[in-house]
């Protein structure tokens, strides 16, 4: 067998978790943790932007390698690897904004260009753009690459949105809310699924933003006040659960005789 093709075996089965309502969900908290954890770290813990960014990249790439490492799909690894990704991505914006001055609507297009990039890439070389066959050393790479843009994307979008043209948190998730929506009834009338997909993974991210802001800023700046420590742990409590769940009945399914013949 060539060293190419050795290169990028098989994998045994799909890697990334069936796109059911718990995915979506686990999907729209751990971008949530994303918006709030990241301001814990920085301004709560004291830990200062450069430290925080340092601790949550290492921790990321940890992620990543036992990500890479196994097999198969192993949903506790999964969903660590996209909460602290949304993390990461929201540090990145962040670091534009507020670190180089660039404008939203700059990093917004420099985000979706860069996207553009990635996907186009990753049709060039595999030919599908499809989340049911991420069963490659490959295809796993241009994955989580996409993800990471998708959530720097939708952090700089979901701040142009609420912060730079003004409309607030609570107006956030309506509209944003509204768009996934939308793109759900597009699919379910006929639209490309893969297309509506990626929509969707992309609008979860200001709408996961919108809602841990107003859920966690003061009511002066227009949030209910819960706070980064309140949000963010009732948020990470949900997610064990469900992760806890998904991976209950995984098991489950894989020891059922039906899964055995």
């Amino acid at each position: 067998m060539a060293n190419s093709q050795r290169a990028y075996l098989l994998w045994a089965d799909n890697k990334v978790p069936q796109v059911t309502v718990t995915f979506w969900l686990i999907k729209i908290l751990s971008t949530t943790v994303g918006e709030t954890g990241a301001d814990y770290l920085a301004v709560n813990a004291g830990l200062g932007t450069l430290l925080t960014d340092a601790i949550t990249a290492t921790l990321l790439a940890i992620a990543l390698g036992l990500q890479f490492h196994f097999r198969r799909l192993v949903p506790w690894a999964y969903w660590l690897t996209v909460v602290l990704i949304s993390v990461v991505g929201t540090q990145i914006t962040d670091a534009l904004t507020d670190g180089a001055n660039v404008s939203l609507y700059t990093s917004t297009l420099w985000f979706a260009a860069l996207l553009a990039i990635v996907f186009w890439s990753w049709y060039r070389s595999e030919k599908t753009l499809s989340i049911q066959h991420i069963d490659t050393r490959r295809r796993e790479i241009f994955y989580w690459v996409a993800i990471l843009c998708t959530f720097a994307l939708g952090t700089a979008a979901g701040d142009l949105a609420t912060e730079a043209l003004g409309l607030g948190f609570t107006w956030g998730v309506v509209m944003f809310g509204t768009l996934i929506a939308a793109t759900a009834g597009a699919a379910h009338l006929g639209v490309n699924r893969v297309l509506a997909f990626w929509i969707a993974y992309i609008l979860t991210r200001p709408l996961g933003a919108s809602l841990g802001d107003l859920l966690s800023q003061s009511r002066t700046y227009g949030g209910v006040g819960l706070g980064t420590v309140h949000t963010s742990v009732a948020f990470l409590a949900v997610i064990v659960a469900l992760v806890i769940l998904v991976s209950v009945r995984k098991l489950s399914a894989k020891n059922s005789p039906t899964a055995q013949i």
